[in-house]
């Protein structure tokens, strides 16, 4: 072995005496077992020992882990549900107190004034209007005799929700209100004030005294009013920027729910203002009343669903009066002339080519104006379209509008 590599001897070597240490292993376990256990000198016949396990030490090592883990596990629990305590007790501790006196968003209301005003003297407010979730007045302030609407929200909590008197309905109703307060834009209407009564909130806004574009639209079927097709454009413009605000520019989306022209006011410069809306989630309105049943999506009526598609068909109902000049409710749509609805009465002559025909002839004048009537049409069957997805968003509707003077 003179020529062998002597590295390779060495660890020829080291292979060699790694075996050995492998084979004589168990063996010297063995040796060290059975030395270990106790002998019993004065037994006459000892019992053989039980075979020991092959590694005792396994055993303890894996119950010490599952020990481990489990008062982990127990400890990390634990935790979770004292800290979940501790929130539902500062919680509770922190909710909103239930305010009584009035609510004041504006500083130019004081509360005082308006405690007064709001008090139980019928002389001091008159009625000038109603909804199937409340009544309006109107209020005069004393001091600086500034007039106020009011309106008479009665408590009636959606199915499911606590009841009307409980407290924490009165708290939901009472952030709903704070959440409405904060909504600013030139075409919705913001609450001024509010003051809790027993089981009913007054809801204080500005006074309009231009009216509505329910009264409006009176007006012009009665030739008192001569609306043209420039105002009713910019009308329907204010309205459709109006939902958007509502939708998608404002903090959280708001859904009217009761979108119809007594809920469109106008202030002094003819700028249509959004009303009543955001107010279904703390009562239950009736949809089948007259004034309101024909401005309500189907969807709504065939499975209680309302979304912000269904405030899309209330405008496409609410634009069809503004191009056409009639009231949804007219006897005419009862018949077979009328097709039973203004929405099936405009698809219909849209199919026929007869659109023109709708149109309110008091607006009818100069080509270009036709033609814009004609694409305004062709918006409001797209917005009373039968399917929800079929129909635009307001968004979509604002910048619809917006172009009809471009074509």
């Amino acid at each position: 072995m003179e020529g062998q590599n002597p590295s390779k001897t060495l660890a020829l070597k080291l292979l060699l005496f790694l075996a050995f240490l492998v084979i004589q292993a168990p063996e010297a376990t063995k040796c060290q077992t059975l030395h270990s256990e106790p002998t019993f000198s004065q037994s006459p016949s000892p019992t053989p020992p039980s075979k020991p396990p092959k590694f005792p030490h396994n055993a303890r090592l894996r119950r010490i882990i599952l020990g481990a883990l489990f008062g982990s596990v127990t400890g990390f629990v634990g935790s979770i549900a004292f800290l979940l305590f501790i929130r539902l007790l500062l919680l509770y501790a922190c909710r909103a107190p239930i305010l009584k006196g009035p609510v004041v968003f504006c500083p130019s209301i004081s509360p005082k004034t308006l405690q007064l005003a709001l008090s139980n003297d019928a002389r001091r407010m008159q009625l000038i209007g109603s909804s199937p979730n409340g009544k309006y007045y109107r209020a005069v302030l004393d001091d600086d005799e500034l007039a106020v609407a009011v309106k008479v929200l009665e408590l009636s909590p959606v199915d499911g929700s606590p009841t009307a008197s409980s407290d924490s309905h009165k708290r939901r109703v009472q952030h709903q209100l704070e959440s409405l307060a904060r909504v600013k834009h030139q075409n919705v209407m913001s609450l001024r004030a509010y003051i809790r009564d027993q089981d009913r909130f007054l809801l204080v806004y500005d006074y309009i005294p231009s009216g509505s574009l329910e009264d409006a639209m009176a007006r012009v079927r009665s030739q008192q009013l001569m609306l043209g097709w420039d105002a009713r454009h910019l009308i329907s413009v204010g309205i459709a920027k109006g939902l958007r605000y509502l939708h998608f520019e404002f903090s959280r989306k708001i859904l009217h729910y009761s979108l119809k022209p007594s809920n469109v006011m106008f202030d002094e410069g003819c700028e249509p203002r959004l009303g009543d809306f955001g107010l279904a989630m703390l009562a239950n309105p009736r949809l089948d009343t007259p004034n309101t049943a024909h401005y309500v999506a189907p969807e709504c009526f065939d499975s209680c669903s309302y979304t912000d598609k269904s405030d899309i068909y209330s405008f496409g109902m609410i634009l069809a009066v503004l191009l056409t000049g009639k009231d949804p409710s007219d006897p005419f749509f009862t018949g077979e002339t009328g097709k039973g609805s203004l929405a099936r009465w405009l698809r219909h002559l849209q199919q026929a080519g007869e659109a023109r025909d709708a149109l309110d002839k008091g607006i009818l004048g100069e080509e270009l104006e036709e033609e814009e009537m004609l694409m305004a049409i062709r918006i409001a069957i797209v917005c009373l379209s039968d399917l929800p997805t079929e129909r635009p968003s307001s968004d979509e509707l604002v910048a619809m509008l917006t172009q009809l003077h471009s074509f």
